[in-house]
Protein backbone atom coordinates (compact mmCIF):
# COMPACT_ATOMS: atom_id res chain seq x y z
CA UNK A 1 0.00 0.00 0.00
CA UNK A 2 1.13 3.29 -0.86
CA UNK A 3 0.21 6.83 0.20
CA UNK A 4 -0.08 9.41 -2.34
CA UNK A 5 1.65 12.84 -1.37
CA UNK A 6 -1.59 14.60 -2.39
CA UNK A 7 -3.49 12.33 -0.03
CA UNK A 8 -1.45 13.37 3.25
CA UNK A 9 -1.71 16.38 5.23
CA UNK A 10 -0.09 17.79 8.21
CA UNK A 11 0.91 20.65 10.35
CA UNK A 12 3.64 22.46 8.15
CA UNK A 13 7.30 21.96 8.47
CA UNK A 14 8.28 25.41 8.69
CA UNK A 15 5.72 26.50 11.65
CA UNK A 16 7.33 23.08 13.73
CA UNK A 17 10.65 24.76 13.08
CA UNK A 18 9.90 28.24 13.56
CA UNK A 19 7.97 26.43 17.07
CA UNK A 20 11.51 24.93 17.90
CA UNK A 21 13.93 27.63 16.90
CA UNK A 22 11.18 29.86 19.48
CA UNK A 23 11.68 27.38 22.17
CA UNK A 24 15.37 27.19 21.77
CA UNK A 25 15.66 31.10 22.07
CA UNK A 26 12.99 31.24 25.09
CA UNK A 27 15.35 28.68 26.76
CA UNK A 28 18.37 30.78 26.39
CA UNK A 29 16.53 33.84 27.36
CA UNK A 30 15.36 31.85 30.37
CA UNK A 31 18.74 30.79 31.33
CA UNK A 32 20.38 34.43 31.42
CA UNK A 33 17.36 35.87 32.65
CA UNK A 34 17.75 37.35 36.56
CA UNK A 35 14.08 37.75 37.35
CA UNK A 36 13.17 33.73 38.98
CA UNK A 37 9.74 34.36 38.15
CA UNK A 38 10.65 35.80 34.44
CA UNK A 39 12.72 32.14 34.57
CA UNK A 40 9.79 30.34 35.56
CA UNK A 41 7.15 31.66 33.13
CA UNK A 42 10.39 32.06 30.31
CA UNK A 43 10.91 28.51 30.77
CA UNK A 44 7.56 27.10 30.79
CA UNK A 45 6.59 29.02 27.73
CA UNK A 46 10.06 27.42 26.39
CA UNK A 47 9.01 23.76 27.30
CA UNK A 48 5.07 24.27 25.58
CA UNK A 49 6.80 25.60 22.19
CA UNK A 50 9.69 22.37 22.09
CA UNK A 51 6.93 20.22 22.99
CA UNK A 52 4.47 21.45 20.55
CA UNK A 53 7.17 21.39 18.27
CA UNK A 54 7.96 17.50 18.75
CA UNK A 55 4.60 16.42 18.73
CA UNK A 56 3.90 17.93 15.54
CA UNK A 57 7.02 15.70 14.05
CA UNK A 58 5.72 12.87 15.92
CA UNK A 59 2.24 12.89 14.47
CA UNK A 60 3.30 13.77 10.79
CA UNK A 61 1.75 12.90 8.58
CA UNK A 62 -1.30 13.69 11.01
CA UNK A 63 -4.45 12.30 8.48
CA UNK A 64 -3.29 10.56 5.43
CA UNK A 65 -4.88 7.49 2.79
CA UNK A 66 -3.37 4.61 2.33
CA UNK A 67 -4.42 3.32 -1.75
CA UNK A 68 -4.64 -0.59 -2.35
CA UNK A 69 -7.21 -2.86 -2.87
CA UNK A 70 -9.00 -1.75 0.06
CA UNK A 71 -8.22 2.12 1.28
CA UNK A 72 -7.12 2.92 4.51
CA UNK A 73 -7.38 6.12 6.36
CA UNK A 74 -4.49 6.87 8.60
CA UNK A 75 -4.46 8.75 11.45
CA UNK A 76 -1.59 9.22 13.66
CA UNK A 77 -1.56 10.65 17.35
CA UNK A 78 0.44 10.53 20.29
CA UNK A 79 0.41 6.76 20.20
CA UNK A 80 1.20 5.78 17.19
CA UNK A 81 -0.82 5.21 13.56
CA UNK A 82 -4.55 4.47 13.81
CA UNK A 83 -6.09 2.70 10.53
CA UNK A 84 -9.75 2.84 9.39
CA UNK A 85 -11.46 1.64 6.93
CA UNK A 86 -13.96 3.36 4.66
CA UNK A 87 -16.83 1.61 6.65
CA UNK A 88 -15.80 2.81 9.77
CA UNK A 89 -15.93 6.27 9.04
CA UNK A 90 -19.45 6.73 9.99
CA UNK A 91 -19.37 10.41 9.36
CA UNK A 92 -17.35 13.34 8.19
CA UNK A 93 -17.77 16.77 7.90
CA UNK A 94 -16.79 20.27 8.03
CA UNK A 95 -18.17 22.35 11.21
CA UNK A 96 -17.56 26.14 12.13
CA UNK A 97 -16.32 26.72 16.08
CA UNK A 98 -16.03 30.07 17.35
CA UNK A 99 -12.48 30.67 18.27
CA UNK A 100 -11.21 34.49 19.50
CA UNK A 101 -14.12 35.79 18.04
CA UNK A 102 -13.89 34.39 14.63
CA UNK A 103 -15.42 31.24 12.80
CA UNK A 104 -13.06 28.79 12.50
CA UNK A 105 -13.54 25.54 9.89
CA UNK A 106 -12.94 22.00 12.07
CA UNK A 107 -12.79 18.93 9.65
CA UNK A 108 -14.92 16.32 12.45
CA UNK A 109 -14.86 12.67 11.76
CA UNK A 110 -17.02 9.82 13.27
CA UNK A 111 -15.45 6.70 13.21
CA UNK A 112 -16.03 3.19 14.65
CA UNK A 113 -12.64 2.31 16.91
CA UNK A 114 -12.79 -0.97 19.35
CA UNK A 115 -16.69 -1.39 19.39
CA UNK A 116 -17.15 2.45 20.13
CA UNK A 117 -17.71 5.33 18.35
CA UNK A 118 -14.74 8.12 18.38
CA UNK A 119 -14.63 11.55 17.65
CA UNK A 120 -12.01 12.79 15.73
CA UNK A 121 -11.27 16.70 15.16
CA UNK A 122 -8.92 17.90 13.23
CA UNK A 123 -8.03 22.34 12.61
CA UNK A 124 -6.29 23.86 9.72
CA UNK A 125 -2.84 23.44 12.34
CA UNK A 126 -3.37 19.74 11.78
CA UNK A 127 -3.52 19.73 8.20
CA UNK A 128 -2.11 22.44 6.76
CA UNK A 129 -4.78 22.93 4.42
CA UNK A 130 -7.94 24.21 4.63
CA UNK A 131 -10.35 21.59 6.23
CA UNK A 132 -13.21 22.30 3.39
CA UNK A 133 -10.51 21.22 0.81
CA UNK A 134 -9.43 18.08 2.72
CA UNK A 135 -12.68 16.73 3.13
CA UNK A 136 -13.51 16.91 -0.89
CA UNK A 137 -10.53 14.89 -1.61
CA UNK A 138 -11.86 12.54 1.26
CA UNK A 139 -14.98 11.83 0.00
CA UNK A 140 -13.91 9.60 -3.09
CA UNK A 141 -12.37 6.93 -0.43
CA UNK A 142 -15.72 7.46 2.50
CA UNK A 143 -18.46 5.16 2.07
CA UNK A 144 -20.94 6.71 4.41
CA UNK A 145 -20.89 10.47 2.40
Amino acid sequence: MTTDPQLSWSTPPAALVVCGLGGLVMAVAAVVTSDNAGRLLIGLAALGLLFLAAMGLRQRPRLAVETGPVPKIVVRGLTGPRFYTPDQVLRARVVQYRRLGRRMPMLEMDVRHDGEERLIIFGRWDLGARPENVLDSLRPYLVNQ
